[in-house]
């Protein structure tokens, strides 16, 4: 979803720097301006503390290196919970590639159009409301993931899933699971970066697994979470350190200059 229905950031300005994010923003209703900033600081995980969390990750012998090489890690997050849960649904044991293709499908069947004459967008990410009138049809996936992102929606429409920003944790965790197709990892990543929970942890995440080789941690899930208690209650920026540890564009920050 855009920051808000009348609210977005726009062009290359939220293209990060070194030192900070700058996002401009076109608002139809000024109104919105409150709203918008506070988007902006979950979507950039602003208000930790990223020192109290160093302070207390660095202290274990597998982390202290990670901490030290990238200081200050925050967790990516969302402005929308329920888009954010439906993207990770749709991008179970596909390619990143496949998954936006789907996603742009829905988008631009179901989303509301959008008027951008300086950033190219074209649509709004679809309301519940509007992903309720889905035809099954427009969802080119295995009929297990199909029957998941169908009951997501129902479960949201009818509040039977409730995944705002002040939404219970543990409770969000419970009611996704209840659904079909949706597994621990799923509800973990949800709780993390959807939700904002700074202690959730996808032990069977296939790249956290593969850091845990790489410093010396157990990698089959079982262990991996016996071996997490002791990063609590901080666990997700544990597992943003971990995954700084593997082979990964994203990870060389900031960009080298091109000679």
């Amino acid at each position: 979803m855009l920051l808000s229905r009348r609210a977005r950031g726009c062009g290359d300005d939220a293209n990060p720097a070194t030192d900070h994010v700058r996002c401009a923003l076109t608002l139809a209703d000024f109104r919105d301006l409150t709203v918008a900033v506070a988007r902006c600081r979950r979507l950039l995980d602003l208000d930790a503390d990223p020192e109290a969390v160093d302070d207390a990750l660095v202290g274990d012998e597998s982390l202290a290196p990670l901490v030290r090489r990238a200081p200050g890690q925050r967790i990516p997050r969302t402005v929308d919970e329920g888009e954010f849960a439906l993207r990770a649904i749709l991008s179970q044991q596909v390619s990143t590639t496949a998954a936006r293709t789907l996603t742009n499908r829905l988008v631009t069947a179901y989303g509301p159009a959008v008027e951008d004459s300086g950033g190219g967008l074209s649509h709004g990410f679809p309301s519940v409301s509007e992903l309720a009138q889905l035809d099954p049809a427009q969802l080119p996936v295995p009929g297990a993931r199909r029957r998941s992102v169908l009951a997501l929606i129902d479960a949201l429409a009818n509040r039977e899933v409730v995944l705002d920003a002040g939404a219970d944790w543990t409770e969000a965790r419970l009611q996704l699971l209840a659904l079909p197709g949706i597994g621990p990892w799923t509800a973990e990543i949800i709780a993390m970066r959807g939700l904002g929970d700074p202690d959730a942890f996808p032990a069977s995440d296939l790249g956290v697994r593969a850091a845990a080789r790489k410093v010396g941690l157990p990698d089959d899930p079982r262990s991996l979470m016996e071996a997490s208690a002791r990063w609590r209650p901080w666990r997700s920026y544990a597992t943003q350190y971990l995954w700084t540890a593997l082979d990964h564009s994203i990870n060389q920050w900031p960009p080298k200059e091109a000679a």
